[in-house]
């Protein structure tokens, strides 16, 4: 249950920490990144460290893991402010690595890094498409726009919540015309992801990157 409970809908605090997801978070982060580390130590044996680290950040990217979060049925156990929790895809990515924490402390490390390569790597993530990912998605678009002459704009177009409920959504245009919006507690991950949609909705990174 904590896992799933977002700050908003916590209990008075305990000893100064409310009983929400952000600790198991951290934990679960850890978890993740080691036993992702590990499978990709092995898997690549004569890669070097740049190219690890590049592989795993793509795997642990909010955006995918908020993905896979969706996939995995998460944000509809949520407990959270009325309309948060559904328009946030970085939300679904805290709880998911929650309940990845949730999972370590239940059963310990060696069943969660086998249920991390055997449940979600091997079902949920294609290692060769993502070699090939392109993660920097704002960089590569504002290089397309200059190269063929577009007005690219990210404009904030909601602001909502405080502190830990905060909420940017931000929205990119190009030549005027919104083609992705996105929220997110981070200005500049809702930037990316709004880039994301927007390439994608174009095609660019397909046909002209």
């Amino acid at each position: 249950r904590t896992a799933f409970t977002h700050s908003s809908a916590a209990n008075q605090p305990k000893n100064g920490n409310r009983e929400s997801y952000e600790r198991l978070e951290f934990l679960g982060d850890a978890v993740l990144s080691t036993a992702i580390a590990d499978y990709l130590y092995k898997k690549y044996p004569f890669k070097d460290e740049g190219f690890l680290t590049k592989m795993r950040s793509r795997i642990v990217s909010r955006n995918q893991l908020g993905k896979i979060a969706v996939k995995f049925g998460v944000e509809i156990f949520i407990e959270a402010e009325s309309g948060l929790a559904g328009r946030s895809n970085s939300i679904s990515g805290d709880v998911f690595e929650a309940l990845i924490g949730a999972i370590y402390l239940d059963k310990g490390y060696a069943f969660t890094s086998r249920y991390i390569k055997e449940k979600i790597i091997r079902y949920h993530f294609d290692m060769e498409e993502i070699e090939n990912v392109e993660t920097d998605y704002k960089s590569k678009l504002i290089e397309w726009a200059q190269k063929n002459r577009k007005e690219l704009r990210f404009t904030l177009v909601e602001e909502t919540g405080s502190g830990q409920t905060k909420m940017y959504v931000i929205e990119a245009t190009v030549d005027g015309v919104g083609y992705g919006r996105s929220g997110n507690a981070s200005k500049k991950k809702a930037e990316q992801a709004a880039a994301e949609l927007c390439a994608g909705a174009l095609q660019i990174f397909q046909n002209s990157l």
